[in-house]
């Protein structure tokens, strides 16, 4: 049974599973393998834990799927970061900042489940537009995205993917994909 609520404080350890192995599986491939191989659950809990996440008071919410008890993905949703940036906030539009599933739950329903409950969030706060940023080279999620509605809207950025020893970061491709939330 696939259940959806708020995240909780002591969600952070299961959000960061979710996350990683999320990046793992969605961005094998796009993103170089020593990249998504170092990745820490610990440390990306520990962030949430910083950021306050879960906190009623934060301008994003994450909400977490579990299937029959088990966290199966998340999504967090919020204000449209201009420029990606937290710190620059745009109150006439929405965004969903992130939506990981587990891959063994991709294609259940998990993960448009997730959408949903996302798009009702954004609606509740009076926002009648929102976007979210989906790497190019992700062609699954794109193909998500278009079916659940959204419109690649033209916007085009970068996000760099720091490697290590000195070496300058990896730059892959995103586009903005943006939705309707009054209809």
């Amino acid at each position: 049974m696939l259940t959806i609520r708020r995240e909780e404080p002591e969600d952070a350890d299961a959000i960061a599973r979710v996350h990683v192995h999320g990046w793992q599986a969605g961005y094998a491939g796009l993103m170089p393998a020593e990249v998504l191989s170092r990745l820490n659950p610990a440390a990306w809990a520990q962030r949430r834990r910083d950021l306050g996440t879960a906190d009623p008071e934060h301008p994003f919410t994450t909400l977490l799927a579990e299937v029959d008890g088990v966290p199966a993905g998340f999504t967090t949703f919020g204000p449209y970061r201009n420029n990606q940036d937290r710190g620059d906030l745009d109150p006439t539009c929405g965004e969903v900042v992130a939506m990981y599933v587990e891959p063994a739950h991709w294609g259940d329903g998990t993960a448009r489940a997730l959408l949903a409950a996302a798009h009702a969030g954004l609606a509740a706060r009076g926002w009648r537009h929102y976007r979210l940023w989906v790497l190019a080279g992700n062609t699954r999620a794109r193909h998500f995205c278009e079916r659940a509605g959204l419109s690649a809207d033209g916007e085009r950025t970068t996000y760099p993917v720091p490697l290590s020893g000195g070496r300058p970061p990896v730059r892959l491709d995103e586009l903005r994909y943006a939705g309707r939330l009054d209809g």
